[in-house]
């Protein structure tokens, strides 16, 4: 069997991209310090207070202390006796984010977006006719230094994984380009932690299993990597090889659409948490009109203070999309809930969506005109 081609979305194997990662230096965090002069070179925290709630981002001042994001905000005042506690301004970042995007955009239309603050670029063929992504990404950097005011960190690369890694490497404020003859070298040296999609709990048992390099990684074969991992074997087998074909996508289409609230002071009882998730329809709802959004499936989501969380989802025949509609069943899914302990976060999504079934149809057209 012919492994390494078996993930591959598009075949053309022998076709070399030149794809950027831009991920934006502690977005919300230098957001809040451009804002506001004052904060600048001091270890400020986005979110949460000295005695409750949970850090959202960090700046790199703070970050020396061991201050990160999702953190527990009194554990991040221990740390840091001089943490700065900022509220966020989630509309303000949006705004930057779109500036940001605009100057992607006069460069490719191939841009995804992972967040506000990073996007995959495909510049294999760009409107300024550039034929180094080295030299466009450091444009791209120097032009959101110089007009939005932010810096931000690139990695360059032949796939999205492997661009993704490399943007990493030199942050703050840097860029590191991973040439096609040098992939796998690079890889093979990258701890197994810092390989994208490896979370921790993966990540330990793979260091259980000898692995804690890429050159590890690579020296074990399909099948073992397949029994100890399942579905991901084959993932990890291609990936630490620099095989990945999976395109830049500027278009993908949205599979779920959610609203969430964290809160920095703690919720117990169920008819808060209902008061809560009220508004928090009615901000959805006005998000899925915007977007002509529907769906068919609603789920709620709780986080807890000691970061448990709970969900818990309900199915209909047909769309849904209005707080009318909906919210009788939010009630539904809460009344079945056992609340002993705080919350921290609430959340409204919504999946099996009008845009998946359009998707679909065009797949059909496509494969009749064929």
């Amino acid at each position: 069997m012919n492994y390494l081609c078996e993930m591959s979305e598009d075949k053309s194997a022998n076709e070399v991209r030149k794809i950027i990662h831009v991920d934006m230096d502690a977005f919300y965090a230098s957001v809040e310090q451009m804002d506001n002069p004052d904060l600048i070179g001091k270890p400020i925290a986005v979110g949460g207070s000295k005695l409750r709630g949970v850090v959202a981002a960090a700046s790199y001042e703070a970050r020396k202390f061991g201050v990160k994001s999702a953190m527990p905000s009194s554990m991040a005042a221990r740390l840091c006796p001089e943490l700065i506690f900022v509220r966020p301004r989630f509309d303000r970042y949006q705004e930057i984010s779109h500036q940001i995007r605009a100057i992607f955009y006069e460069y490719t239309d191939l841009v995804e977006p992972l967040s506000l603050d990073e996007a995959f670029l495909d510049v294999t063929t760009n409107k300024k006719g550039i034929q180094s992504a080295t030299l466009l990404a450091k444009e791209i950097r120097e032009r959101i230094y110089q007009e939005v005011g932010l810096r931000a960190s690139a990695g360059i690369s032949i796939n999205k994984f492997t661009a993704k890694v490399a943007s990493d490497v030199n942050k703050p404020n840097g860029q590191l380009t991973v040439i096609p003859e040098e992939v796998e070298t690079f890889l093979e040296k990258l701890p197994i932690d810092r390989f994208f999609g490896i979370g921790k709990v993966t990540a330990t048992k793979m260091k259980e299993l000898g692995v804690r390099t890429g050159k590890d990684l690579k020296q074990k074969s399909i099948d073992f990597l397949n029994q100890h991992f399942g579905k991901q074997g084959l993932h990890f087998y291609n990936i630490v090889r620099g095989i990945q074909y999976s395109k830049v996508k500027p278009n993908r289409i949205r599979k779920s659409f959610a609203v969430e609230h964290t809160y920095f002071s703690e919720i117990y009882s169920k008819r808060k948490i209902l008061e809560n998730l009220e508004q928090i329809a009615l901000d959805l709802e006005r998000r899925m009109k915007k977007k002509s959004v529907s769906g068919k499936c609603v789920s709620i989501k709780i986080k807890y203070a000691d970061f448990t969380q709970q969900t818990r989802a309900k199915t209909v025949l047909e769309y849904m999309s209005t707080k009318e509609e909906f919210f009788p069943l939010i009630e539904l899914l809460v009344e079945h809930l056992e609340i002993n302990k705080p919350v921290r976060l609430l959340g409204i999504s919504f999946s099996k969506l009008n845009t998946e079934e359009t998707e679909l149809d065009q797949d059909k057209q496509l494969t009749l005109q064929f």
